[in-house]
């Protein structure tokens, strides 16, 4: 008589590792075709082992979506113990440490203008002072998704406000995307220090009377505080329409345009002396920044190494703005 135990085990015992590996790819990619790349074998021969891993689990752990593979609730809750489980196996015969004064390494991180200002020094400071050989490049980024950058290996990180991608991670994203909160800022009305609002109150009459420069990634005139406005029945006129935050800055300064910045760009800009800011007369929400990786590089010791010197950037850019501040505004070490 066979126990149930042991019958247990003789199934184990015929399990090929391999078909973990094309369960975690799939996971993390949620396109078969991606997956089949990511492991270097034919899409084909990924789909075959996904077959054998569906009859030795007993059930499909799939389904096919005009989106992709969408994991079912039994793969959901398989994933975490088989990374993990396959992160150890990794750990155990290969190499863990990144010495980055060895590893000749291009990093790629996509930032717009402004975070790039904002984090660049920073991390030059920290590649620097670990005497690295790793070079860094940092990318444009024109969208406020960058899923396809990451999937597509174009950037190893991403940095910026991502809203459409912050609700995509409340879904069935999380699975292939990790994401660490850099800092969130509020929203300031900014002019020239000469600007005929510059010494009157900023009602909500004046704002909306006033001409106004617009930062926008995408190059549309309208943005999240012409959303605010239209809520209380109100509109301004964008006059001009920038895609960077330095470009709106030298307007406002020759101008009398008004632009709404993130206080932190005006506070690292050195722009206190030259311009005047003022509170929005009307609520907004704050600007979250986060950094965000393909969960399939969590373990990668290069990967790791390389969020941890964007935290030390960013902690050394709150040091510098407000030191009694830095700790709880640079928030938490990254996973």
């Amino acid at each position: 008589m066979v126990r149930s135990g042991q019958t247990d085990l003789r199934n184990f015992r015929s399990l090929d590792l391999n078909l973990l590996r094309v369960f975690d790819a799939l996971m993390a990619e949620g396109s078969l075709t991606r997956a089949a790349e990511l492991l270097a074998i034919t899409q084909p021969a990924a789909s075959h082992a996904l077959k054998r891993l569906h009859g030795w689990v007993g059930e499909p752990l799939f389904k096919r979506s005009a989106g992709g593979m969408l994991p079912t609730p039994r793969a959901l809750a398989l994933w975490p113990q088989v990374r993990a489980a396959l992160q150890e196996l990794q750990q155990a015969l290969a190499p863990s440490a990144f010495d980055p004064r060895q590893a000749r390494v291009d990093f790629r991180i996509a930032m717009a203008d402004a975070a790039a200002a904002l984090l660049a020094p920073g991390l030059v400071a920290a590649l620097e002072a670990a005497q690295a050989a790793a070079d860094l490049r940092i990318l444009p980024l024109t969208t406020r998704d960058p899923r396809g950058l990451l999937h597509d290996d174009q950037a190893d990180l991403a940095v910026g406000h991502f809203p459409i991608l912050m609700s995509a991670l409340a879904g069935a994203e999380r699975a292939q995307l990790r994401q660490h909160r850099l800092h969130r800022t509020d929203h300031v009305c900014v002019m020239r220090r000469g600007h005929p609002l510059a010494g009157v109150e900023l009602t909500l009459d004046r704002y909306c009377a006033a001409h106004h420069v617009l930062v926008s990634l995408s190059g549309q005139a309208h943005a999240a505080v012409d959303e605010a406005l239209a809520l209380v029945g109100r509109s301004r006129r964008v006059l001009l329409t920038v895609n960077q935050y330095h470009t709106a800055r030298q307007v406002v300064l020759q101008t009398d345009l008004l632009t709404v910045l993130p206080a932190i760009v005006v506070q690292s800009a050195a722009l206190p002396g030259a311009v005047v800011t003022r509170p929005l007369p009307f609520e907004t929400a704050p600007l979250a920044v986060d950094m965000v990786w393909l969960a399939r590089h969590d373990a990668e010791p290069a990967h790791r190494w390389l969020r941890e010197q964007v935290l030390r950037a960013n902690e050394a850019l709150h040091a510098q703005l407000a030191p009694d501040a830095a700790a709880a505004a640079a928030g938490s070490p990254p996973a």
